[in-house]
C-alpha cells in the first residue's frame, strides 16, 4: 500500500520508472545502442546525474526491463493456473507480442546478454518500486524471478506428466529451453520472418514426447 510506503521513496521510484519507461517508449522504431541517455533524460524530465543515482549505466535498463517483462509474465501465469509447456508458450507468445510493438527490444536484448557472456541476475526492487509496478501483486513483484529455476519448473511439470522428451535429461531440457527463448527468435529474424509463434512451435517439437514409431 502506497501510505505504508514513506513519500520520498515513491518519488525515488517514481523518477526511476519514469527513466525506464521514456526508454521504452524510444524503442518503437529503433534499437536500444541507437536512444541516447541525453534523450532518455529530456524525454523524461529528469537530468543525467538524477539518471546515474538509479542506473549505473544506460543497458541496466535492458536488465530492469527483463525484471519487470518477466514478473509480469510469471504473475499472469500463476493467476491462468498455466504450467508446464503451457507456461512456456505463454512466456514465448509474450515475446511476439512485444516484438509487434517494439521490435528493437529482443535483438537489443540478446546483443547485451551476448555481451555479457552470462544471464544476468535481476535487480531487487524497493518496496515502493513494487508497489508502483505491480498494483495488487506485491508479494510476487517482490520476488527477483529466476529464468533457469522457472524453465526447469516447466519442465519439471511436464516430466511428471509424462510429455517431457524421454530422450532428454531435465537438464538437457532446461538448456533447450533457454535455446528456444534466444535461438528461435534469432532464426526467425535471419529468415526475415514476422511469424515468430511459427518457429517457436517448431522448436518446441524438440521438448515434447516422440511418438512410438
Amino acid at each position: 500500500m502506497y501510505s505504508d510506503i514513506p513519500l520520498r521513496e515513491l518519488k525515488k521510484a517514481t523518477n526511476k520508472i519514469t527513466l525506464y519507461e521514456a526508454a521504452l517508449s524510444m524503442m518503437r522504431d529503433r534499437m536500444f545502442s541507437q536512444v541516447m541517455l541525453e534523450d532518455i533524460c529530456k524525454r523524461a524530465e529528469i537530468s543525467k546525474v538524477t539518471f546515474f543515482k538509479f542506473y549505473q549505466r544506460k543497458e541496466e535498463l535492458l536488465i530492469y526491463f527483463m525484471r519487470i517483462w518477466l514478473t509480469k509474465r510469471i504473475i499472469e501465469i500463476n493467476a491462468e493456473g498455466k504450467r508446464g509447456f503451457q507456461a512456456f508458450r505463454h512466456l514465448l507468445y509474450q515475446v511476439a507480442k512485444e516484438h509487434q510493438i517494439r521490435p528493437g527490444m529482443m535483438p537489443s536484448l540478446i546483443s547485451f546478454l551476448a555481451e555479457q557472456n552470462m544471464q544476468p541476475c535481476m535487480p531487487e526492487l524497493s518496496p515502493a518500486e513494487v508497489s508502483l509496478l505491480f498494483p495488487g501483486h506485491e508479494e510476487a513483484g517482490s520476488k527477483s524471478p529466476n529464468m533457469y529455476d522457472l524453465f526447469q519448473q516447466f519442465m519439471k511439470e511436464e516430466d511428471q506428466a509424462g510429455r517431457l522428451n524421454k530422450a532428454l535429461t531435465l537438464e538437457q531440457a532446461v538448456q533447450i529451453c533457454f535455446t528456444i527463448f534466444y535461438g528461435a527468435f534469432l532464426t526467425a529474424q535471419l529468415y526475415n520472418s514476422t511469424e515468430i509463434d511459427r518457429f517457436y512451435e517448431t522448436h518446441l517439437g524438440l521438448l515434447e514426447t516422440k511418438e512410438e514409431e
